[in-house]
C-alpha cells in the first residue's frame, strides 16, 4: 500500500501548481469565492500550493504531529485565513477555498485509482479527508479567535467615544495599582467633568453634545503618554490614570489639556468658553486602592466645582 500511495502522493506534489490554479479555476466559476475576482494570479493562489504539498506528505507519510493545533502548517493555515479575511474575503469564502481544494484533490487521486486496490483507494480517502477536515477547523477557529477577541475589545470601550468604558478602566487601573505597589511607583488618577456640559445638550442638540465629547476624547489622547490610559466614565465625565507620575504630573496633564482645548474653541471645535473641573488622587499619598482613588478625586472634582460656582 505505502508504495502506491507514495506514487500518487509524488505525482500530486510536482502537480502542486496545476492543482491550485484549478482551486482557483472553480472558485471563479459560479461565484463560488467571489473576492478572488479582486485579486491578481498570485493573490488567488495564496498559500493553496503549500497545502496541496503537504496533503501530499500526509498521503506519503501520515504524522501526527503535522497536522497537530499549534503546529507549523496549523499557524499557516491561520495565517492563511486572516490575510483573506484582510483582503475581504468572507468566512464561508475561506472555507469555501478549502473544500473545493479537497474536490480538486480528490479527483486527481481518482484519475488514478485504476493504480490503486480498493484498500489503497479507502485509505487515500481518509487520510485526505482528515488532513483536510483539520485545515478547515484550523481556518474556522482563527475566524472565531479573531472575532472573540474583537468582541472582547469592543466590550471594553465606550462606544461613542471609543475609550475604555468605566468597569474596564476602572480595572486597568488595579492592574497598574498593582504593578505600582510592587515596584515602589507612583501613580496618579485625575477625574474630570465638563462645565456646563447640561447647556450644550439644551442649546445646540445631543449631537452637538456627542460630538464635543467625541473630541475630548481625542485631545485628551493628544495630551496623554502613551503608557498613560484614558476613560469614560459616563455623561460627561472622563478619568485619566498616569502611570509613574505624582500630583504635579496630574496638573501638568491638566495644564496640556486645557491649553489644547483652547486651540480647539479658537478653532470652533469645541464651544467658546470651553472648561473642565477637575479632582486628582495619587498614589499612594491618598489612597491605597482603585475605589479609595476615585473616592479621594470624586472629592476633589465636587469641590473644584463649588469653588467656580462661589466665584
Amino acid at each position: 500500500m505505502r508504495g502506491a500511495l507514495e506514487q500518487v502522493a509524488r505525482e500530486i506534489r510536482e502537480s502542486a501548481w496545476e492543482l491550485a490554479l484549478e482551486v482557483v479555476e472553480e472558485g471563479l466559476a459560479d461565484d463560488l469565492v467571489p473576492s478572488l475576482q479582486r485579486l491578481g494570479q498570485v493573490g488567488q493562489l495564496g498559500d493553496i500550493p503549500t497545502f496541496i504539498s503537504e496533503l501530499a506528505k500526509e498521503l506519503a507519510a501520515p504524522e501526527p504531529g503535522r497536522m497537530r493545533r499549534g503546529g507549523p502548517l496549523a499557524a499557516r493555515v491561520r495565517n492563511h485565513a486572516r490575510e483573506r479575511e484582510a483582503l475581504g474575503f468572507a468566512p464561508r469564502e475561506i472555507v469555501s477555498e478549502l473544500l473545493l481544494l479537497r474536490r480538486v484533490v480528490w479527483r486527481f487521486v481518482s484519475r488514478r485509482s485504476k493504480t490503486l486496490t480498493g484498500e489503497e483507494v479507502l485509505e487515500a480517502e481518509r487520510r485526505l479527508n482528515d488532513s483536510l477536515d483539520r485545515l478547515v477547523t484550523e481556518c474556522v477557529v482563527a475566524y472565531f479567535d479573531r472575532a472573540t477577541s474583537e468582541l472582547a475589545e469592543l466590550a471594553r470601550r465606550d462606544a461613542l467615544t471609543g475609550l475604555l468604558n468605566h468597569a474596564a478602566f476602572s480595572a486597568a487601573v488595579d492592574d497598574e495599582l498593582f504593578r505600582a505597589g510592587r515596584y515602589d511607583r507612583g501613580m496618579t488618577l485625575v477625574y474630570f467633568d465638563v462645565d456646563d456640559f447640561k447647556q450644550i445638550n439644551d442649546t445646540r442638540g445631543h449631537p452637538e453634545g456627542d460630538r464635543v465629547l467625541r473630541r475630548i476624547a481625542e485631545v485628551m489622547g493628544e495630551s496623554l503618554r502613551a503608557s498613560d490610559i484614558a476613560g469614560r466614565m459616563g455623561g460627561d465625565e472622563f478619568a485619566v490614570c498616569l502611570i509613574e507620575s505624582d500630583v504635579e504630573t496630574g496638573g501638568r496633564f491638566l495644564s496640556r489639556f486645557q491649553d489644547l482645548a483652547d486651540e480647539e474653541a479658537a478653532a470652533g471645535r469645541l464651544p467658546e468658553g470651553f472648561t473642565v473641573s477637575a479632582g486628582l488622587a495619587s498614589y499612594p499619598d491618598d489612597a491605597e486602592s482603585t475605589d479609595g482613588l476615585f473616592r479621594v478625586a470624586d472629592r476633589r472634582l465636587y469641590d473644584a466645582k463649588r469653588a467656580k460656582a462661589v466665584d
